[in-house]
């Protein structure tokens, strides 16, 4: 397998799964900080998958450090492998419960003008925006990872 930017191992491979943590733990902090975000089920799932996102990048950015400090490579078939599929779930969750919380936070939010909460509708869009960047760094992850199997 050849060693390129992004694969599991490296310096860029461990920042992309630090933005992966960073991002969706700062969509989380930024749902949970407002008052009735447990009212739409769109933002309790975008929560949920973002939990998920995050231990899944997190164990993954340890894997990388600890391969970086010991200087090993990370690019056995069945590592990779392992790697793309949890690096596809949970990129396909993400997506989804962005998606479905930009959905609701469009409608509620703008369709209907029914937004008497002016600051928790920021955070709303806030959210879904970094919810958003956290699924684009696991897309560029599990690209990279889809990559580097075929490549072997």
């Amino acid at each position: 397998m050849k060693d390129f930017p992004g694969t599991p191992g490296t310096v860029t491979g461990l920042i992309l799964r630090v933005l992966q943590c960073v991002f969706a733990a700062a969509s989380i902090a930024s749902m949970a900080s407002t008052s009735y975000f447990f009212k739409f089920t769109a933002f309790c799932y975008l929560i949920a998958s973002l939990g998920l996102q995050i231990t899944w990048s997190f164990v993954l950015a340890l894997i990388d450090a600890y391969a970086l400090v010991r200087n090993k490579a990370l690019q056995s078939t069945v590592l990779v492998s392992l790697f793309i599929v949890g690096d596809w779930i949970t990129a396909t969750l993400t997506l989804a419960a962005a998606s479905s919380s930009s959905g609701v936070a469009i409608l509620y939010f703008n369709d209907l003008k029914s937004c008497s909460f002016i600051g928790d509708c920021q955070k709303y869009q806030l959210s879904v925006a970094l919810a958003f960047l956290s699924w684009i760094t696991i897309a560029i992850s599990s690209l990279i990872m889809v990559w580097l199997l075929a490549s072997s």
